[in-house]
């Protein structure tokens, strides 16, 4: 066995052993608004945030179909902790994209978790050595509990159009409004950072246009590495596997529910026993089946680029975020039609299977991950327009 695979193995077990104390604290996530102290002691315990930093660091460097496995888990559990989890991950993984030097400090530990804001709302000043980090930022997911913050801002340029960059900063250096207040995802804390006057150096500030490309210049860790993935469809397949751990999340918690239940005013004593219920059921799975089965197609283009040292073709990243789209849709759908057999009961904030039902569903209208958005690009590129959008 592999070290990758033997770590894989190991993250995976101690998280699945986590899920019925994931699952318990759901309720607690959502009333205080963060991921509970609680998960993320568990999660860091068992190696969750050493997933995505690199091995000559003292992380894992698990590839990224492990990671996928692993975040499915976590949001098995708790869709906000699996959320944030994702988030403080694939955050992390940007920062191999950096120069040696930012790597250096991030991984310091060898675990780390970092938040993102990666929307422009912030400038960056040149002073001697680097930045002046001002603005604010909304929807940074686990900000109360990330290590760092990786910021988009745009830099003051008198000779022309500023390019947009990010900057690396310590959590203790930027401060949180307690802004997030939310019908859905309330756990993931995904309130407003704010900087002021936060001096970055130059080597924690990277071109946008080149993370997209897959890393800046001087960064340490080039070539084919096997972990070198582009930016945007590897943030679009990981965060894929919140939205499959909340709809597995669901159908175990609606299954647990039907013993002992009947359907209100029919002759259904035993909801199980009902054909109907048997066609939700199973158009449900099916769904979820479909689902993640379109994720193996994704790891293979994007390992393969990877181990080869190459980045994927427009057509490829269209294709990936459109099936990931597509993929979201697919398991939103397979939570609605559970949530429609339930019953009014399932109303009740006591019965967990609600959480995730407003979670997929509310996550599900994220800007980067919306259906209709992703399968529209997928669409253009596949019928010979460009794709109109810098993020792929």
């Amino acid at each position: 066995m592999t070290a990758a695979k033997a770590g894989t193995a190991t993250v995976l077990g101690a998280v699945q052993d986590l899920l019925p104390t994931l699952r318990e604290n759901g309720k607690a996530a959502e009333a205080q608004r963060s991921v509970p102290q609680e998960n993320i002691d568990l999660l860091e315990n068992a190696g969750v945030f050493r997933m995505t930093v690199p091995r000559r660091f003292g992380g894992l460097g698990l590839p990224v179909a492990d990671q996928y496995r692993v975040l499915t888990e976590v949001a098995r559990g708790c869709g906000s902790t699996g959320w944030v989890a994702q988030i403080w991950s694939a955050a992390a993984w940007v920062v191999t994209l950096f120069p040696e030097r930012a790597q250096e400090e991030v991984f310091a530990t060898g675990t780390v978790r970092v938040s993102a804001g990666l929307t422009p709302t912030g400038t960056l000043t040149p002073t001697d050595g680097g930045f002046l980090l001002n603005g604010s930022w909304k929807w940074v997911s686990g900000c109360q509990g990330a290590d760092w913050c990786n910021l988009a801002a745009l830099p003051e340029n008198p000779d022309g159009a500023p390019v947009p960059s990010t900057a690396l900063v310590p959590r203790s250096e930027v401060s949180v409004i307690d802004d997030w207040d939310t019908t859905a995802a309330a756990g993931t804390g995904s309130a407003t950072v704010v900087a002021k006057n936060v001096f970055v150096p130059t080597h924690r500030v990277a071109l946008m246009p080149d993370l997209l490309g897959a890393g800046s210049p001087g960064r340490g860790n080039t070539g084919a590495t096997g972990g070198n993935y582009a930016m945007v469809p590897y943030f679009m397949v990981v965060g894929a596997a919140s939205y499959l751990g909340m709809a597995k999340g669901a159908y175990e918690l609606f299954l647990d529910r039907l013993p002992g239940r009947g359907i209100t005013y029919t002759s259904w004593t035993d909801q199980s026993q009902s054909p109907l219920t048997h066609l939700q059921v199973a158009t449900a799975a099916g769904r979820i089946a479909a689902a993640e089965a379109l994720s193996a197609g994704w790891f293979r283009v994007l390992q393969d680029r990877a181990d080869a040292g190459e980045q994927p073709t427009v057509a490829e990243r269209a294709q990936i975020r459109g099936q990931v789209g597509f993929s979201i849709m697919l398991l939103r759908e397979a939570v609605e039609e559970l949530h429609t057999a339930s019953g009014a009961s399932v109303i009740h904030r006591d019965v967990p299977f609600q959480r995730f039902y407003r979670d997929i569903t509310g996550l599900s209208l994220h800007g980067l991950f919306l259906p209709t958005t992703n399968l529209e690009l997928q669409g253009r590129v596949a019928v010979g327009l460009p794709p109109d959008t810098p993020f792929l």
